[in-house]
């Protein structure tokens, strides 16, 4: 990440993204009734939360988040790691005949994406489950798209989108890695 030409998007840009992904939910919904965030760990709960502020702001009531780690979902958990590092899960309201919006960094196979809603599965049984995300760089694995997208990002297989956030990595911007 010594080359500045791989940054993507910058803190003003993640804010308008997020700010224009709030309207669009709103919009859809027209309104927050039965309407619920989860975050899927790390960084979606971040942009979850976020999402949340946006909207509160915007039509002044708050919607509920939650935050799910996926990572025993995973079809290759046991590929990734022999020991996974399992992050909270906390969801604190029913999920039953709730509008649910799963929140994340980057959709890229659609694998996070499917072990997410099976994860959301166990706990209820939603209205309806819909998938935001600040970047989508393609090459996906399984049907699945976002009804929310920050950037679409184009991608070489082999390249790595790093999202950063200033709660856990002290800044915002999104970056590519060539790899």
């Amino acid at each position: 990440m010594t080359e500045n030409n791989n940054v993507v998007l910058d803190a003003m840009d993640i804010n308008r993204i997020l700010n224009r992904m709030a309207h669009e939910i709103l919009e859809k919904h027209k309104g927050t009734d039965r309407l619920r965030l989860i975050g899927i760990q790390t960084r979606g709960v971040y942009l979850a939360k976020r999402l949340q502020a946006c909207i509160q702001q915007n039509e002044g009531s708050e919607i509920p988040v939650g935050e799910i780690d996926i990572t025993l979902y995973r079809d290759d958990w046991t590929r990734v790691s022999h020991h996974p590092i399992v992050k909270p899960t906390a969801i604190p309201f029913s999920l039953d005949g709730m509008k649910v919006i799963l929140v994340d960094d980057v959709l890229f196979t659609g694998r996070t994406t499917r072990a997410a809603m099976d994860a959301l599965i166990d706990f209820g049984r939603p209205d309806r489950i819909e998938m935001a995300v600040l970047a989508d760089r393609g090459h996906r694995e399984l049907p699945i798209q976002a009804n929310y997208v920050g950037k679409c990002i184009e991608t070489i297989f082999t390249e790595h989108v790093n999202v950063l956030l200033k709660e856990c990595d002290g800044e915002d911007k999104v970056v590519i890695e060539r790899g």
